[in-house]
């Protein structure tokens, strides 16, 4: 279709290269690899859940800046989907949401041709989907035969009619259609068709072309009309736009920062960011703090929670709920649908014109665990806040205390993490995930309280810095720690210290960051000569053993938590100053 419409320039050859190495069309789509594609839909689903983001962010945006005449954002959101997206979880929580919010211009066709790759859809998918669209909220279409063009028209022209509910329109198909030997069956699904099949499909649907990759020249001429003629709306838009500019010059300049980012150094180099609050404080409260201060500069942040926003700290305070009734708030329920949730985020983020963020509890970051992968896949600068991040959670006990997900979402190509020890480095990982253009930010935040640290600065921002330095030249051993337990290093430290031990603390906040800086910065904070280096942090200890090496040691879980005060489970799984000073004693 791309080439058809001569999109992005997508010759013939780059047809004929699918799913080869290298080639502008690789065997799923991929957003910002194909021009044209708007989205990596990845596994089943998550298409749909990005079109709701889109079509969120479209009823949103138009709140904000449509006036009388003047309807500068006014599109439909179009999703494809068949029995498999159906099947998949993903597609009754966004749709579910979709029809609470009344999404009216959403439209979402489904393909349904009763087949899977196992076989008929009879063995494991037999639900009524129209009826289950109804209970959702949608206004729901059928159309016969997929092949009948004008059907399908008369039925998108029925879904913009419905002012109030999104639309469902069930176009019936036959899979393999003109294919003798496919038509109908499961090989057709994921099975090339072979020389014959295609010579047949060929003759029973009448092409004229024989020869392999022919398109007819009044094929080219039909699409090339196609083209011109989607132009003009784009000419048209142009225009009302400029004239929308001129008479309302305040909404241009707010548009300016939707579209093109916002100054945030002001606030980034403030006192006021930077403050540290007089009593200890879960860096969950502070990046609620911090947060708000973000929103009173960014106008287009928009995020929320999974129904978890009391307790991840998340609620933007004077923003408004983005609701049917108001699509122009800014705080974003989602319910507890986490998979929706960050499909959704990624959809938004996609739009364009909003800065996005999504939040849970970090257990159940798993639920976002595939979409995350995408929006890393897709370079989008989604942010996630993940709270409640250790044992620290207590009494939940251990299938609420999260212990491997921060090293999984570390061991994600192109995703920025930061764990951070308090306030001062909560506000810098914020500055960080709001200055990133390209990837998304996940912020690792605790429940409990934590102290907060004489010496964190901007440092953080280079993902490890000496929090607190040997008096020596050269350090007898090195702490490392990260988020709640670098108030253990620093206290073993000055314990160390009285023993004739003079190590050096280093806080690392985000592995990834530090990863990126120079070979000159990394030697300086973690010089090679140094081997006797502790790591301590209460989650896996995969991926610490890259700074201690073979010579050194970690203090993390083992295994899972288990359900009692906090700070009882910190003890019993050997988190204190004891247990650190004694394992960095042991290395002497």
């Amino acid at each position: 279709m791309f080439h058809l419409l001569g999109i992005g320039n997508l010759s013939l050859d780059d047809v004929k290269n699918f799913r080869q190495m290298g080639s502008k069309t690789p065997g799923h789509p991929e957003y910002g690899h194909t021009v044209g594609v708007e989205a990596t839909t990845g596994p089943l689903g998550q298409g749909m859940a990005m079109a709701v983001g889109m079509a969120m962010a479209e009823a949103h945006l138009a709140s904000v800046f449509n006036k009388d005449g003047y309807n500068v954002v006014d599109h439909y959101t179009y999703v494809l989907g068949g029995d498999g997206c159906m099947m998949e979880g993903i597609s009754s929580e966004c749709f579910s949401l979709a029809g609470t919010l009344g999404l009216s211009k959403l439209i979402v066709f489904y393909d349904s041709n009763n087949i899977s790759i196992e076989g008929s859809t009879d063995i494991a998918f037999t639900e009524n989907v129209m009826k289950r669209f109804e209970a959702f909220g949608f206004q729901t279409i059928e159309v016969a035969d997929g092949n009948d063009i004008e059907a399908i028209g008369k039925a998108i022209e029925e879904a913009k009619a419905d002012k109030e509910r999104p639309s469902l329109i069930k176009v019936n198909t036959l899979i393999g259609y003109g294919c003798p030997a496919k038509q109908g069956k499961a090989s057709a699904h994921g099975e090339p068709l072979g020389i014959d099949n295609v010579a047949a499909l060929k003759e029973n649907l009448n092409w004229p072309c024989k020869g392999d990759f022919e398109v007819p020249q009044e094929v080219y001429d039909h699409y090339k009309e196609i083209a011109a003629r989607m132009a003009e709306p784009e000419e048209e838009w142009n225009k009302l736009f400029a004239e929308y500019c001129e008479k309302f010059p305040e909404m241009k300049e707010l548009w300016d920062k939707y579209y093109n980012g916002c100054d945030m150094s002001d606030l980034f180099n403030s006192e006021e960011y930077l403050a540290k609050p007089e009593k200890a404080e879960a860096t969950r409260s502070s990046s609620g703090t911090i947060l708000n201060m973000i929103k009173n500069v960014m106008p287009n942040l928009i995020g929320g929670s999974a129904d978890l926003a009391p307790s991840n700290k998340t609620n933007m305070k004077d923003a408004g709920d983005f609701s049917k009734e108001n699509y122009a708030g800014t705080n974003l329920h989602f319910g507890v649908r986490e998979q929706a949730m960050a499909a959704i985020g990624n959809g938004l983020a996609l739009h364009g014109g909003l800065r996005p963020f999504v939040a849970t509890f970090f257990v159940f970051s798993d639920y976002t665990k595939p979409m995350a992968r995408l929006t890393s896949l897709m370079k989008l600068p989604l942010i996630y806040v993940f709270t409640h991040d250790s044992i620290g959670v207590g009494e939940d006990g251990p299938t609420h205390e999260p212990i491997e997900q921060l090293a999984a979402f570390r061991s994600m190509p192109d995703f920025t993490v930061f764990r951070p020890c308090d306030r001062t480095e909560t506000a810098l990982a914020w500055e960080y995930a709001i200055e990133s253009k390209d990837e998304p930010t996940a912020l690792v935040l605790t429940r409990q309280n934590l102290p907060q640290m004489a010496c964190s600065s901007k440092e953080a921002l280079k993902g490890a810095y000496i929090l607190e330095d040997s008096d020596k030249e050269t350090p007898d051993g090195i702490i490392i720690a990260s988020g709640s337990e670098v108030k253990l290093a620093v206290s073993a430290k000055a314990e160390l210290k009285n023993a004739g031990i003079d190590v050096r603390v280093v806080s690392m906040p985000s592995m990834d960051v530090f990863e990126k800086q120079s070979e000159e910065y990394k030697e300086s904070v973690l010089p090679k000569s140094v081997r006797k280096r502790v790591a301590v942090e209460a989650l896996s200890d995969f991926g610490w053993y890259r700074y201690v090496g073979l010579d050194g040691k970690v203090i993390c879980m083992k295994g899972f938590g288990a359900s009692g005060p906090a700070n009882q489970l910190f003890e019993h799984f050997g988190f204190t100053v004891e247990n650190v000073v004694n394992t960095v004693k042991s290395l002497f």
